[in-house]
């Protein structure tokens, strides 16, 4: 698909279409994240492919435009806050922009929409998902664990370290719009225990806009995007977001995320078995 294809595309959907369940379902999605801070790619994608049935990789292309949307707000705050660590979002940026163009080609040459490539990104989904619910609920185990392999390490091979963990998040998000969030700062706090916590969720967040809106721009050259279903989430997920930001103090994390975690955990068994 070129260009004028693409912006065909947008002529020909039909606007006034917005789906309440949809939104609904991405004021769900916005509380939970808006209470958990988990990435609303590993919520939503399996519950538009599980429960609605939308087409696995129309469920990630959308998605992924959609957290691109959502997440650019997010750094415009962090950025305004100084709570962004540019290094780090250019150290990630160096190995996830190469790694998802070349997905790209990859699912638009064996086909987006064709059944290898539904039961490629399915099976991906329900890795990044279980590995997503072990990073929710281990990640200060892992983090203890694997500290000491880190020790020590020169700027030079953190630096490296990095561009290799964008090149398997850019691999990641664009075949399954998941893995930018929860494991991006488990291996952030990992790779940089002295920077803070909130420079590294801002650096994370940061630099999820471009790995997820060139993943997002390379799906609607594939054909997998429903703009009206993306109208519909963002109509509920933008005041869930709002609403549960301002309620999370008087929520217990605590016993949100573990659920959430299991939930995630199971799911990810069911695709990608």
């Amino acid at each position: 698909m070129n260009w004028v294809q693409a912006l065909e595309t947008l002529k020909q959907v039909d606007w006034h279409v917005i789906n309440p369940l949809y939104s609904i379902s991405g004021f769900i999605v916005g509380v939970l994240v808006g209470f958990t801070g988990v990435g609303g790619g590993s919520l939503m994608t399996p519950l538009l492919v599980l429960l609605f049935g939308i087409a696995p990789g129309t469920a990630v292309g959308t998605d992924l435009l959609y957290a691109a949307i959502t997440k650019a707000s997010g750094t415009l705050v962090h950025g305004l806050n100084r709570t962004v660590d540019w290094r780090i979002v250019r150290r990630l940026a160096g190995g996830s922009i190469p790694a998802t163009g070349l997905t790209l080609l990859f699912l638009n040459y064996i086909g987006a929409s064709q059944h290898g490539a539904s039961g490629l990104i399915t099976t991906v989904l329900g890795i990044a998902l279980i590995l997503t619910a072990i990073t929710l609920n281990f990640r200060k185990w892992l983090l203890s664990r694997l500290a000491a392999y880190v020790e020590g390490l020169s700027d030079g091979q953190t630096r490296l370290l990095t561009n290799l963990f964008g090149a398997f998040l850019g691999v990641l998000v664009s075949i399954s719009s998941v893995g930018a969030g929860a494991i991006g700062v488990t291996v952030l706090i990992l790779l940089y225990p002295n920077i803070l916590s909130a420079r590294i969720v801002g650096s994370d967040i940061a630099h999820a806009v471009p790995l997820t809106l060139i993943a997002g721009i390379g799906h609607w050259f594939l054909g997998s995007i429903d703009w009206a279903l993306l109208m519909s989430l963002l109509i509920g997920s933008v005041p869930g977001i709002m609403i549960a930001s301002r309620l999370a103090a008087f929520v217990p994390e605590r016993v949100l995320r573990p659920v959430l975690a299991g939930a995630l955990a199971v799911v990810g068994a069911k695709l990608s078995i």
